[in-house]
């Protein structure tokens, strides 16, 4: 039996089901046949994967927004999930240091919201939480080799610290209160550069390339020699998923924090990809640019995803080529026809998906 069947009938809470990987991951358990509740602030970009693939009438939809605890909890406790995702975030490097203490609160506090909010959960059935973070939640040392989970947490710019301090509060929370609570299983997910189909936010390399190719520009491009560790959302999502299942009847995941990345031939530069991009999409041109004053980003981040394998088997399948066709392909399709409903062509790209997990892992 499939793995992921076992979300069929369940209620699934997804905060940040409007943004890119919220967005797939309500797709695809929808797809599963699960109960999914949605809480998102907004639709936070124009176009947007949400909304081309007419996921809100599938779901329970809710806007509201994570800093504002009193409804959260309300909602918690109106539908007693199963499971909760917790994606919700500032996800921007650069908008971070436009606005730093908007991204503190949503990223730090608001995860500090959920975590009080678990810390009072008295539902007798479990609970399944991941929440996702970020690698770049580690102090970065432009170290060659992949970070591990036991590696030190701390960011410089202010979105990676804002994720660093959401960790610390995490890891406060279990020892303090969350471990001892027999309804509750709660994993940290930490991944990399993620890319797929349907990403329209600002300043990410993939969204910025198939901007340019609306706009016939050159894409801008600011970090060529930046070395990152690129992966499609669906990899980094099934492993989400795979974890919650897993941590529900396996006690032994709980209270720990998981890297998902890719393996080596996958971490490339920016200047790489775009190069590989070029040759599957002709059109595509691009010039690089200096760095603002004051701007950072980290040249070297690799992730070390040995632990995630050892507990619950998962690994990256695709290679970057395969990766690269299903986002260029998503994005012809879309292009070809704006108004197109995209859901269908993105569950066949989840069913491909699913096909090549079964062939691998036989």
């Amino acid at each position: 039996m499939n793995l992921l069947s076992k979300f069929k009938n369940q209620r699934v809470l997804i905060t940040g089901h409007t943004g890119f990987k919220g967005s797939w991951l309500t797709l695809w358990l929808t797809h599963l046949g699960a109960d999914v509740v949605g809480i998102s602030k907004d639709i936070p970009t124009s176009p947007s994967n949400f909304l081309a693939n007419h996921l809100k009438k599938k779901i329970n939809h809710h806007i509201l927004d994570i800093r504002d605890k009193q409804k959260l909890e309300k909602i918690i406790k109106r539908y007693k999930p199963d499971y909760i995702f917790h994606l919700a975030a500032q996800s921007l490097v650069k908008k971070s240091y436009i606005k730093p203490m908007h991204t503190f609160e949503t990223n730090s506090l608001g995860t500090l919201n959920l975590l009080e909010i678990l810390r009072d959960y008295n539902n007798r059935k479990i609970c399944s939480i991941v929440i996702i973070t970020s690698d770049k939640s580690y102090r970065n040392l432009e170290l060659d080799r992949g970070y591990k989970e036991t590696d030190i947490i701390g960011g410089y710019d202010p979105y990676s610290a804002s994720k660093a301090c959401a960790e610390l509060m995490i890891q406060s929370y279990l020892k303090s209160f969350l471990l001892d609570k027999k309804n509750l299983r709660i994993s940290v997910a930490r991944a990399g550069n993620v890319i797929g189909g349907g990403d329209w936010s600002e300043d990410r390399l993939i969204p910025d390339c198939i901007k340019s190719v609306l706009n016939k520009k050159k894409l801008i491009v600011r970090f060529p020699n930046s070395t990152r560790p690129w992966q499609h959302v669906l990899e980094v999502l099934y492993g989400y998923m795979c974890l919650a299942l897993k941590q529900k009847k396996e006690k032994k995941i709980n209270g720990n924090a998981f890297n998902f990345g890719p393996n080596n031939k996958s971490s490339i530069t920016v200047l790489d990809l775009i190069k590989k991009m070029k040759k599957k999409w002709k059109i595509i041109n691009w010039k690089i640019t200096r760095l603002k004053k004051g701007e950072y980003e980290s040249k070297l981040l690799k992730l070390n995803s040995s632990k995630i394998y050892k507990f619950i088997k998962w690994k990256c399948f695709l290679s970057t080529d395969q990766t690269l066709d299903m986002v260029i392909n998503w994005y012809k399709i879309y292009l070809n026809n704006k108004k197109m409903n995209m859901y269908d062509y993105s569950v066949n790209q989840i069913k491909d998906f699913e096909k090549i997990i079964k062939k691998k892992n036989r």
